[in-house]
């Protein structure tokens, strides 16, 4: 056996242990249905979190504060109204992001203002679910 013919016959050999391995190693379209499911499965955080600063002046209450969002791509909008009970309700809408973004929880900024009482306490909602509050 001559020097080309081992040489050859190794690099075959080797091209083949390569080709296979890549073809073992790469996950299969049935590998990752298996897998969605359970990614999915993870709960997600259900509960916003809000943080609040509430300034009243000659019967305006000016709310601002941050809430807890998915990813800093998405954007905070607020609105107040004062209810019949003389609370005042925050909703805080957070439209759900529909381009890439990268998933790492962001506090987003949100101002708004109301007419009330000085002492009402404020209810606040994130798209429509109560929120857990702090205030600064």
């Amino acid at each position: 056996m001559t020097f080309h013919s081992r040489l050859s016959t190794v690099a075959c050999i080797l091209a083949i242990v390569i080709i296979g391995g890549f073809f073992l190693s790469v996950p299969r379209v049935r590998d990752v249905d298996d897998i969605q499911p359970s990614v999915s499965a993870v709960p997600a955080s259900t509960t916003p979190l809000v943080s609040l600063s509430d300034s009243y002046r000659k019967g305006v209450h000016t709310i601002t504060g941050l809430v807890t969002a998915p990813n800093a791509c998405t954007n905070a909008s607020a609105e107040a109204a004062l209810t019949e009970t003389a609370r005042i309700l925050l909703n805080v809408s957070m439209p759900e992001d529909i381009g890439p973004c990268l998933q790492v929880p962001t506090n987003v900024p949100f101002t708004t203002s109301v007419t009330a009482p000085a002492d009402a306490p404020i209810d606040v909602r994130v798209n429509g679910v109560a929120a857990s509050t702090t205030t600064s």
